[in-house]
């Protein structure tokens, strides 16, 4: 790789979060979809064998940008995900296969820099189907165990809409002997089910979580909101798990408590929403500052977004990303530019100061969120419907 820094780091997760910032990648499915390798609305990632240069190619991106994390591209790969979602990838390519060329692609992309790698899960369809903790942890182990295989440096569970799922994820992992990192795709409110934001972070770190954070439903200010109330709760709590927060590289301050899925421009006309790289570094200084370790990006955030971070941590760090290794930084560039308006450019104040225009006139600031309800456990929807069986009976005799 052009650009490769020349450092030795330890090879333990525990251990470079212990002498420094880690800085994650960004969004696999929703920059591959865009990209016509994943299906939108199934999520699923059997590009990993189908189409696996494209998969390679943005591990390299991330990596080249300043990514210190690979995750293999492991998002929704278990077995019920997959045969849920109406593909038939479980049955003709297998879902061994599917995480096994996943794990070779980031293991491989990773040794060209100093990268670690992780192995992710993601919350399943046997879960809210209410099947029980034990056919959830089985779908899990299903993953778990071809990360071990292939001795992948420590698991993520992420996107994790209730805390009982994602404590069920830590107990199964932590079983494997690797670091764990737990996430959930909350907001202030909390998880689906009603539970506090803080109380879930409690409830993490005491099943065992080393990480414990948010990523994906919210963007950046939202996200470092939920993140300062789940710090609080743990210090209350006198745990002191290390923070993670991998936000979507939208701005969401108009999402509703299940997030950025009940905007009505999700999935298709979420381009306005995007972050500048400004605001991503706005983003890494304060995510730093909170005492978070482990700051990276899920769908939305891209590339440049990640460089942007990395950027801005350089000090911290201890070297830029590989790019500005041979590009320089974002300075360098505009002070080379012919028009002397764009060089006086290449000042920080110029960006803190700016209000970025959208260019689309009569389009409001905010969106009217759709209000189907949110996505529940299978009890809870049963009660649901239950409850409102009840009150059409009751209009009836009325």
């Amino acid at each position: 790789m052009s650009g490769k820094v020349e450092i030795s780091r330890p090879r333990n997760i525990m251990d470079r979060l212990a002498s420094g910032v880690v800085i994650g990648d960004g969004g696999y499915v929703f920059a591959l979809e865009k990209r016509g390798y994943v299906r939108a609305g199934a999520w699923t990632p059997e590009s990993t064998v189908k189409h696996p240069e494209a998969v390679r190619q943005l591990h390299r991106e991330f990596l080249r940008s300043g990514s210190d994390v690979i995750q293999a591209f492991t998002f929704y790969a278990s077995e019920d995900k997959l045969e849920n979602r109406g593909n038939d990838a479980a049955q003709t390519i297998g879902v061994h296969e599917i995480n096994k060329a996943a794990c070779d692609l980031a293991k491989e992309v990773a040794a060209e820099g100093d990268a670690l790698v992780l192995g992710g899960l993601s919350q399943t369809p046997t879960y809210l189907s209410g099947l029980g903790k034990e056919a959830v942890q089985q779908e899990f182990q299903k993953q778990i165990d071809v990360f071990v295989e292939n001795d992948l440096d420590f698991i993520l569970g992420e996107y994790f809409e209730h805390v009982e799922e994602a404590e069920w994820a830590v107990e199964v992992i932590k079983k494997c002997g690797k670091p764990v990192g737990i996430t959930l795709c909350i907001g202030p409110e909390g998880d689906l089910h009603g539970i506090p934001a803080g109380e879930c972070a409690v409830r993490l770190a005491k099943a065992g979580a080393d990480m414990v954070g948010v990523n994906c439903h919210f963007g950046p200010t939202v996200s470092l909101e939920t993140m300062r109330i789940m710090k609080a709760a743990l210090e209350k709590a006198s745990l002191s798990p290390y923070l993670i927060v991998q936000p979507l590289g939208y701005v969401t301050p108009d999402a509703s408590r299940q997030g950025f899925i009940d905007l009505p421009e999700f999935p298709y006309a979420l381009e306005p929403r995007v972050i500048t790289r400004w605001e991503a570094q706005t983003f890494a200084r304060e995510a730093y500052n909170m005492g978070i370790k482990f700051i990276g990006g899920c769908c939305g955030f891209e590339a440049y977004h990640i460089r942007a971070v990395a950027e801005e941590l350089s000090k911290e760090r201890g070297h830029p990303p590989p790019i500005g290794e041979e590009y320089g930084t974002w300075v360098d560039g505009l002070k080379l530019h012919t028009k002397p308006w764009v060089r006086a450019r290449a000042s920080r104040s110029y960006w803190d100061n700016l209000k970025p225009a959208s260019g689309r006139p009569f389009c409001s600031s905010f969106s009217m969120c759709d209000s189907w309800g949110v996505t529940q456990g299978h009890k809870e929807l049963m009660q649901h419907k239950e409850a409102t069986t009840d009150v059409e009976l009751q209009n009836t005799h009325k």
